[in-house]
């Protein structure tokens, strides 16, 4: 100790820097501390890796989520309303910073037109949709309860219409409650069609109010694209 000690007064004496003097005169680290210096062979070849411009299999990893939530974003989602004389149908096209309207309007039949020809309608626009659009997900309004049985068997063949094309395409069909869409979508379960409308404009930036059959069907495919970004212990019936 006496001889570093000499030693450092008498380089200081001759000028020279002082922190300089207190690195160089201290003992050298213990050898366990410099193995822990030291990299892996795994980590140098994850190095040598990115100085090649390859991608390690951790980056691989970290970016699957963002392709799939790029996937998401692309999806596209049918919603349908079903009724005999006037089935609402609306696309929309998962996006940000919201989704965006590709098509919605109403599938219309005369009073006067026999069921069966209304039924062909409802099938055949509906595959025509599909076929323009192309949606992977479809979102059909679940039934309800209806003190007239004739205006129920009549709800079913139209809903069966639809169901029989969108399952020929190859679609997931959801079906969804009335009162869980608009508890979705304006927050209370029993909300009249013109607030329901009014809110669906507004989450897709529409110019003008959607018809009210058409405001039914984009609410349904919010409401799904809703229950598919977020974990729901009442996750809609797959059928």
């Amino acid at each position: 100790m006496e001889y570093f000690n000499t030693l450092y007064r008498a380089l200081a004496q001759d000028g020279a820097n002082v922190s300089t003097l207190t690195f160089l005169l201290l003992p050298p680290p213990p050898r366990r501390q410099i193995d822990c210096v030291g990299i892996s062979l795994q980590q140098f070849e994850q190095m040598k890796s990115r100085v090649a411009g390859k991608r390690s299999r951790t980056a691989s990893k970290l970016s699957e989520p963002t392709r799939r939530t790029n996937l998401k974003e692309q999806q596209v989602i049918l919603g349908i309303d079903p009724s005999l004389r006037g089935t609402g149908f609306g696309v929309i096209r998962m996006a940000r910073p919201h989704p965006q309207t590709l098509a919605h309007g109403m599938i219309a039949c005369a009073a006067t037109w026999e069921r069966s020809r209304c039924l062909a309608k409802i099938s055949q626009t509906i595959r025509d949709l599909i076929k323009e659009h192309r949606p992977t997900v479809c979102a059909i309004e679940g039934l309800f309860f209806a003190q007239n049985l004739q205006t129920a068997l009549i709800m079913g063949e139209a809903r069966g219409a639809a169901l029989a094309a969108i399952a020929e395409a190859g679609l997931d069909i959801y079906e969804m409650a009335p009162r869980k869409v608009k508890q979705a979508i304006v927050g209370y379960g029993a909300a009249q069609k013109l607030a329901v409308a009014k809110m669906v404009q507004r989450m897709l930036h529409l110019p003008e109010l959607p018809a009210p059959d058409a405001a039914d069907a984009l609410a349904l495919a919010l409401a799904q694209a809703q229950d598919q970004g977020r974990f729901t212990l009442s996750a809609p019936r797959k059928i």
